[in-house]
């Protein structure tokens, strides 16, 4: 089993700027990858970028050039830095590891942006 806990959610005005973090903890060797996902209300669950344990990294074409994703393999820690950040981007925001195979999810953390 791997938990996953996420934060750095909150509100921010268009244009401002957030820092996610999600902290992997129990059987977490054997990692292929971490990533972020996203769910707006009404909408489905969408990708928003993964890093493998080399880290390549693959972004939704809506968060290119604003969003990076990073992860701290000694923290067993990913990241996510948005800038730019538009009220299209307001979701829960899901931290999301592949372990042999295996898809864990933390409980998603809030992140609103106003106009």
């Amino acid at each position: 089993q791997v938990q996953l806990v996420e934060s750095g959610g909150g509100l921010v005005q268009a244009g401002g700027s957030l820092r996610l973090s999600c902290a992997a903890s129990g059987s977490i060797t054997r990692i292929n990858y971490m990533g972020w996902y996203r769910q707006a209300t009404g909408k489905q669950r969408e990708l928003v970028a993964t890093i493998t344990t080399g880290g390549s990294t693959h972004y939704a074409d809506s968060v290119k050039g604003r969003f990076t994703i990073s992860r701290e393999n000694a923290k067993n820690t990913v990241y996510l830095q948005m800038n730019s950040l538009k009220p299209e981007d307001t979701a829960v925001y899901y931290c999301t590891v592949d372990r042999v195979g295996v898809d864990y999810w933390g409980k998603g953390t809030l992140v609103t942006v106003s106009s």
